[in-house]
């Protein structure tokens, strides 16, 4: 059984649900015959390279929220990746492309590697001090971590029509199947789910989709407000 995920290295939902995703996988009995596929989704897919900005202040511009709020909003997502063992800095993160970082998951897919880069690249967004969007070199030692060729690397990053087109063949595909925000996760071209859901969606999801063959259906669209996703306008920003 394959599940893909649609998914962002700039979306905390994308974070926080991969990791609900693993531990309903590890409770799944036949986790051994399923196949997971990371696919592109950028929140910002016109955003610049150069247009870089704090979270807070993007937030602020997005949902025309104060800074408190803002920041109230952060310390709920780092609560909520806490629950899931995960770090989160909830102060100090950059916002920006996440376009070169899409082409080498793509060029460490063709070697194996695109769960490590993609688990690299998440950590050293959201838990990390040094930003992922203000040095091409950053890119480079993350994925040498993951185990791919610096200089095939730096090759990628050079030329931005890299691998350009299958991050745009993903994004394509997400449109076609109905996906207006991240996570965004298709099990066997059998069943979606829509957000960061809880571990037992996904449990439910995963024995549902092994042992049915239906159409594509939304088993859970998550809350009613969108808080547990983001879409093209940026992420859901939870209240305390």
């Amino acid at each position: 059984m394959r599940v893909e995920i649609w998914s962002d290295i700039a979306c905390p939902w994308c974070y926080v649900g991969k990791a609900r995703f693993e531990k309903a996988l590890r409770d799944f009995p036949y986790r051994d015959e399923v196949e997971v596929v990371h696919r592109s989704f950028e929140l910002d897919p016109g955003r610049a390279k150069d247009d870089i900005q704090p979270v807070i202040t993007m937030l602020t511009k997005k949902y025309g929220m104060s800074a408190a709020q803002a920041e109230a909003g952060e310390d709920n997502l780092g609560a909520q990746a806490a629950a899931e063992g995960l770090d989160y800095r909830t102060r100090g993160r950059d916002h920006g492309s996440t376009f070169d970082m899409h082409r080498l998951l793509h060029l460490a897919k063709e070697q194996g590697r695109q769960e490590k880069l993609l688990d690299l690249l998440y950590r050293a967004n959201f838990a990390e001090e040094r930003s992922v969007f203000d040095d091409d070199e950053r890119l480079v030692e993350l994925a040498s971590a993951a185990g791919l060729d610096a200089e095939a690397v730096r090759a990628v990053l050079a030329d931005p029509v890299a691998y350009a087109d299958e991050v745009r063949a993903d994004e394509r595909e997400a449109a076609q199947l109905g996906a207006n925000g991240v996570p965004f996760f298709v099990l066997d071209r059998k069943y979606g789910v829509s957000g960061a859901q809880p571990a037992e969606v996904f449990v439910r999801a995963l024995t549902q989709a092994y042992g049915e063959r239906s159409a594509l259906k939304i088993v859970e669209s998550g809350d009613a407000d969108g808080a547990d996703a983001c879409g093209p306008d940026g992420c859901a920003v939870p209240q305390p």
